[in-house]
């Protein structure tokens, strides 16, 4: 049986609204998706990083909530 591994990119915009990516884990597939548009992609390798430029280019989301 496969374990399921979720996590989660957040970046805000400079209206500052929240856009989140949720990146799924199944074995070897991961899943993203975007709760601001709907997109979704499989992708193999670097997931956030992905997740992170799609945030960038569609919601003009780069300020990290986790940054000081």
């Amino acid at each position: 049986m496969s374990e399921i591994n979720t996590s989660k990119v957040s970046r805000w915009d400079q209206h500052g609204r929240e856009h989140v990516v949720h990146v799924q884990r199944t074995g070897a597939h991961r899943v993203m998706s975007c709760d601001t548009c709907g997109w979704r992609k499989k992708v193999q390798f670097l997931p956030w990083l992905k997740a992170e430029e799609h945030l960038a280019e569609e919601h003009q989301a780069t300020v990290d909530p986790k940054a000081s």
